[in-house]
């Protein structure tokens, strides 16, 4: 049986491949909950400090498996949408909240769900067949897997409110100017940018970064309170740590830093 889910290790970078590929990586239950769980495992893998997500085959991810939420719904089952609360809440809590860089390498389609999850990726990038589709209207449903919280953070509130409610596609160029895709690079550059990038950030400090992505959640929607006691919190946690001491007495030393992710 072919794995759902493959994982690839490379030094200090985890990359994570949809593998679905004949179904577009559609995301059937086997999908979901290897997602869930592997990301799980990475919260507390201290060797892993940087993430790709990517899909085999012709494109990143096209949502939901909607041949098996059919049949769901035709079984008659009092609940069809469980799915949002054990599999798409805590992979997209889990992806945003993970304290290591996310990049997402996002080929061919994004749509739905599979669109959510390149969202929630700290850097995203993509070819000229990218393309995101936010589907749920098309099915009638709202939007999940943490679209309501990162879409507005990436375009604003009119924008994620268009794509939303009229499901239009959004093609490369206008997803790089909106700020959907971080980098546009030639169609088979996307996975090997994408790990580069993701290299170069797993030579990195590793806890300032996730005290990074923490402050600028607060940031986002809270107060400048806050913001400002989430930023002292952060400073007292990153100035313990070993890197923060290598990397001044490299900066007085006028020589280049080695950090070590602790």
């Amino acid at each position: 049986m072919t794995e759902p889910l493959l994982i690839d290790r490379t030094d200090a970078v985890v990359t994570l491949t949809l593998n679905r590929p004949a179904a577009m990586n559609a995301l059937d239950v086997a999908l979901k909950e290897a997602l869930r769980d592997t990301l799980a495992e990475l919260e507390q893998d201290r060797s892993c400090r940087a993430v790709v997500l990517t899909g085999a085959g012709q494109a990143f991810c096209t949502g939901q498996e909607l041949r098996e939420h059919a049949a769901t719904l035709a079984a008659g089952n009092t609940d069809p949408l469980a799915t949002v609360r054990a599999h798409y809440n805590p992979i997209a809590a889990r992806l945003a909240n993970l304290a290591k860089p996310v990049v997402a390498a996002v080929h061919g389609m994004a749509a739905g769900a599979g669109a959510s999850l390149a969202f929630l990726a700290d850097f995203r990038i993509g070819g000229p067949r990218t393309t995101f589709l936010m589907a749920f209207a098309k099915v009638g449903l709202a939007g999940d897997t943490g679209a309501s919280w990162s879409l507005p953070r990436l375009v604003g509130h009119a924008k994620a409110i268009e794509l939303l409610m009229l499901a239009e596609p959004v093609g490369a160029d206008e997803a790089h100017r909106l700020g959907l895709l971080n980098r546009l690079v030639d169609e088979d550059q996307v996975l090997p940018a994408a790990q580069e990038l993701a290299t170069r950030l797993a030579a990195g400090p590793t806890i300032a970064y996730g005290a990074i992505k923490r402050q600028l959640s607060v940031g986002d929607a809270g107060t400048l309170s806050e913001a400002l006691a989430a930023e002292a919190q952060a400073q007292a946690i990153c100035g313990a740590t070993a890197d923060h001491l290598a990397a001044t007495s490299a900066f007085v030393e006028k020589r280049r830093p080695t950090f070590q992710g602790r």
